[in-house]
């Protein structure tokens, strides 16, 4: 499958054509990287919602969302097969409803980096102080943490090297 389009529309696009149209209440939108393609669908709410408490409609929500996982199931992993083939990537699955994202599956890629005695010291704190089980964890902690609190950062660099993807695109043929 080779275009001049950006790869994500053409990943979602394929992904627009295999799924039923009456699973989500418009299209689904990609998160997409070199490992990993998380399709996140929008469910509809179960009716009756406006008249239940706070608790009782996260619990109406919760088994809308179960619902639509166990009844999508085998649709969803025959779909996921055919991708990772086509796009050499494993397929996650996701939802939302009114606002709360449901995340069914997601990969957990290694990441081998190297670090130097002080990096090691913070991880190791972190294991030792019980924040984190392993090294690896703590890693993964920390990662969050910096996602968290940095997220328009990060935002705006995606943006930036989502702009230096188009130029790339639109350059000379070698």
């Amino acid at each position: 499958m080779q275009t001049n389009t950006d790869p994500t529309s053409q990943i979602r696009a394929w992904f627009i054509g295999r799924i039923e149209d009456d699973w989500f209440t418009e299209a689904p939108t990609l998160e997409v990287d070199r490992d990993e393609i998380v399709v996140i669908g929008p469910i509809a709410p179960p009716n009756g919602l406006d008249e239940l408490d706070t608790d009782a409609r996260l619990l109406a929500i919760q088994s809308r969302v179960e619902k639509f996982r166990e009844s999508t199931r085998k649709a969803r992993v025959a779909i996921a097969r055919d991708a990772e083939k086509v796009f050499e990537r494993k397929v996650s699955w996701a939802v939302t409803c009114e606002e709360r994202r449901a995340d069914f599956t997601n990969l957990a890629a290694p990441a081998m980096t190297r670090l130097r005695m002080a990096e090691r010291r913070t991880l190791d704190t972190l294991v030792s102080s019980g924040v984190a089980k392993s090294r690896s964890d703590a890693l993964a902690w920390c990662v969050r943490l910096v996602g968290r609190h940095e997220a328009d950062w990060l935002n705006d660099l995606d943006a930036a090297m989502e702009n230096v993807e188009a130029v790339r695109r639109q350059g000379p043929a070698a």
